[in-house]
């Protein structure tokens, strides 16, 4: 009897009002033809590319997973190292189920993968600012070697220099992967030019609309290896992204608000001295984190300043949770003792460096970003879920569903059970 096979293709901030455009693109088309579709996916908290990527094959929240951001937070350090290593993941993923059960498991580009225990694996993990010509430093040993060995000599390349692009490197992989493996059994392959051209230009730009038709053609071109070189008729196809995003209409530096509060201390230089409560961004959130928890005097002093902010109408704050709320409602634990997030949507700096709460997010050249995401589960923009295959139900429309529904869902399409997770799996979409 043959076994199915699952192919997943990951496009980094995929929003569901993409799916109109997607519907009208050649190679993204069939999907909606032939399968099914989760119109939103709401993300965990925080809605953060790493946590997210995490949820997705854990099916569990951040509490559970225990990756709650993309970089693992020190007190005034914005080159705190990023989480890359499987060991940060503290439960088991799709991966490990799958080749338990003995498929042959591929991951490409994928977060927070480093030494996973995939047959062919190329986790995401050069530094993102790095543009020197020795990638490999990064990836040899946390790679897998039968990959370095056959692929990185030829394609290494796309990772060096300021023009280094993840995603040509991606692409030029997993063709040929599918066709020198006779397509692995289970194959995620992860996108990351539409996350930046979103955050750069907006999330509705013009050059965002042009980056998704950039995928469809990539897309394509998988479609193809996989007819060549695979089993078309046996692999159930699933395309999803991992958050939404929002265009910033403001940024508030929280840091500056407690330092000016007395409770941050600087240097004359604005160096940090001490502190009682620092904040650290989340970008469309922001996390307030005590020196002293067990201090509970000063935890209802803080408590109290950050309610007051966001009575303050200026601020613009329209959420305010305990660690305890946020662990309670969206099973967010981390370095927090609380969680803000704009009424409206907005980000959240905190560097000691800035001198004015306020900091207009202004064109590229101007600040980084003018969109971004790490906002609640279900504010507009959310992500999306598309389904097609031998074991995917047909034209059935989900309105919302749940990230951590995702890896117990895809499971089910390889007739692998995840036990002891957050998620569930989303019956409807599969073929009875």
């Amino acid at each position: 009897m043959t076994r199915n096979k699952l192919f997943v293709f990951m496009l980094d901030a995929l929003c569901s009002s993409d799916l109109d455009q997607m519907r009208h693109l050649s190679n993204f088309a069939w999907m909606f033809e032939k399968g099914s579709y989760v119109k939103h996916i709401e993300p965990v908290y925080p809605s953060y590319t790493y946590p997210c990527h995490c949820s997705i094959i854990t099916g569990n929240t951040v509490k559970h997973h225990g990756v709650p951001h993309n970089a693992i937070l020190e007190v005034e350090n914005p080159d705190a190292p990023w989480y890359n290593q499987r060991a940060d993941v503290k439960c088991p993923t799709i991966f490990d189920y799958a080749k338990k059960a003995g498929y042959l498991t591929c991951s490409l580009s994928w977060p927070v993968s480093g030494k996973a225990d995939i047959d062919l694996n190329m986790p995401m993990i050069v530094p993102p600012g790095y543009m020197g010509d020795d990638p490999g430093q990064f990836l040899w040993g946390n790679a897998s070697k039968e990959l370095m060995d056959k692929y990185f000599w030829k394609y290494g390349r796309y990772l060096m220099g300021k023009d280094r692009s993840l995603d040509l490197y991606t692409m030029a992989l997993a063709p040929d992967i599918i066709r020198d493996y006779h397509q692995p059994d289970v194959m995620f392959v992860k996108m990351c030019d539409l996350d930046t051209a979103r955050h750069v230009n907006g999330v509705y730009s013009e050059e965002a609309k042009e980056q998704l038709r950039k995928h469809n053609y990539e897309f394509g071109v998988l479609l193809e290896s996989i007819r060549r070189y695979g089993d078309f008729e046996h692999t159930n196809f699933i395309i999803m992204g991992d958050h939404g995003q929002q265009d910033i209409t403001m940024n508030l530096n929280v840091n500056i608000l407690l330092k000016d509060a007395g409770f941050i201390r600087c240097d004359e230089n604005g160096k940090l001295i001490d502190y009682d409560a620092y904040c650290h961004s989340v970008s469309m959130s922001a996390w307030i984190v005590l020196k002293d928890p067990n201090d509970e005097a000063m935890r209802e002093k803080v408590y109290t300043f950050l309610k007051k902010l966001k009575d303050d109408p200026k601020y613009n704050i329209g959420y305010l949770y305990t660690k305890e709320e946020a662990d309670e409602l969206f099973g967010l634990t981390g370095p927090l003792d609380f969680v803000i997030e704009g009424k409206e949507p907005m980000s959240f700096s905190s560097t000691l460096a800035g001198r004015d709460a306020f900091e207009k997010y202004l064109r590229p050249g101007q600040h980084s970003s003018v969109a971004s995401h790490g906002h609640l589960p279900w504010r507009d923009e959310t992500t999306t879920f598309i389904a097609c295959g031998p074991d995917v139900s047909e034209n059935v429309v989900i309105e919302r569903s749940s990230m951590v529904n995702e890896a117990p869902t895809m499971a089910a399409m390889l007739g692998l059970s995840m036990e002891n997770t957050d998620g569930k799996v989303i019956e409807e979409l599969i073929r009875k």
